[in-house]
């Protein structure tokens, strides 16, 4: 689900603060994954300039904004890695929020200002039985303070501005909506899976609508994103500490990264000979036939002697390589290649 932070670009907030008398450090190549257990109240792009500092990498990005409301996993893509960012975007999220009853606000999070009220406090049997009508492919209206463009122009920058934000209803599919929690001062707390684009602000926003009490979102936490859950994360506060006794000479940053493919979980890995890789890396097809054919089709990940070479398509007998990969550099530790 899509929760963007609400912070202009340039807002203070966001910048970091100069480190006098401090020698420039030389970036490096860094590949691979940092699933961060992001805090509340840090912006997604702040956590990635704290994890491209920390390694002193050359590039970093993240996997799907997280809002500065919500805690837990962000992935931050580090070099090569950011090469397979769209398979995690484009997989599942899972989310545990919590639903306040009685108020509905702009920014449909206790962020913003209260639009509507209502002294009226749901039961727990009527939030259940709402909840199958917010599952399956469903049309959902965007929250006013979204990321989406609108005549090139950021719908929350728009709303910060106080224009009028019209956002068109778009299809989301939600997995699963299960209520876990409910108590009498007014507060349910939930569980989702659900697909690409869909905001967890505006279930809380229409769920609210329906049972006319209204309702905004006070508590965020993201569980799952793709191939990536709660075991992967690491605190700040650990991943920094990790960090320390590396710059010190006692362990390796290496332990604290995922290996690249581990973005690529759910699609076929497809070994090849040297040879056949040195082809590959020079972004030349292979032809393969006879027994040494792939049965699969479709896009693969590409390795030799146990190492990611490619993203490739296959059809027809043929690998036609797409985004070949340079894993010089620092890497995921040996033991950190098979998944606990």
């Amino acid at each position: 689900m899509r929760d963007e932070p609400r912070r202009p670009s340039n807002d203070p907030r966001n910048r970091q603060p100069r480190q006098n008398n401090q020698p420039r450090r030389d970036k490096r190549d860094v590949h691979g994954w940092v699933v961060l257990d992001k805090p509340i109240g840090m912006t997604s792009t702040h956590a990635v300039a704290i994890v491209k500092r920390l390694f002193q990498a050359k590039r970093a990005g993240h996997a799907g904004t997280l809002d500065p409301l919500a805690s837990g996993g962000l992935p931050i893509a580090l070099g090569e890695a950011t090469k397979t960012v769209p398979f995690v975007m484009d997989g599942r999220k899972r989310y545990r929020f919590t639903v306040s009853w009685g108020e509905e606000r702009d920014t449909d999070d206790s962020e913003g200002r209260v639009t509507q009220g209502s002294d009226l406090r749901p039961s727990a049997d009527s939030v259940r039985e709402l909840l199958p009508r917010f599952t399956g492919l469903i049309e959902q209206t965007p929250p006013q303070y979204s990321a989406i463009k609108i005549q090139g122009e950021r719908a929350y920058d728009l709303a910060r501005d106080g224009e009028a934000v019209e956002l068109k209803p778009r299809p989301v599919e939600i997995h699963e909506l299960t209520l876990v929690d409910h108590d009498d001062g007014g507060n349910s707390v939930f569980e989702a899976e659900c697909g690409k684009g869909t905001y967890v602000r505006a279930l809380a926003r229409d769920i609210g609508r329906i049972l006319g009490c209204y309702g905004h979102i006070s508590a965020l936490r993201r569980t799952l994103v793709g191939p990536f859950d709660e075991s992967d994360m690491i605190p700040l506060e650990q991943l920094e500490a990790l960090c320390n006794r590396a710059a010190s000479g006692e362990g390796s940053l290496a332990d604290a990264l995922l290996p690249v493919e581990t973005a690529l979980d759910d699609i076929p890995a497809l070994a090849v000979t040297r040879a056949d890789a040195a082809r590959l890396h020079r972004g030349q097809a292979v032809l393969l036939r006879g027994r040494d054919a792939p049965t699969c089709s479709g896009t693969v990940y590409v390795t030799v002697a146990g190492r990611l070479l490619a993203l490739a398509e296959v059809g027809n007998g043929e690998i036609i390589p797409k985004r070949v990969f340079n894993l010089t550099g620092l890497t995921a530790s040996s033991g950190r290649n098979e998944r606990v």
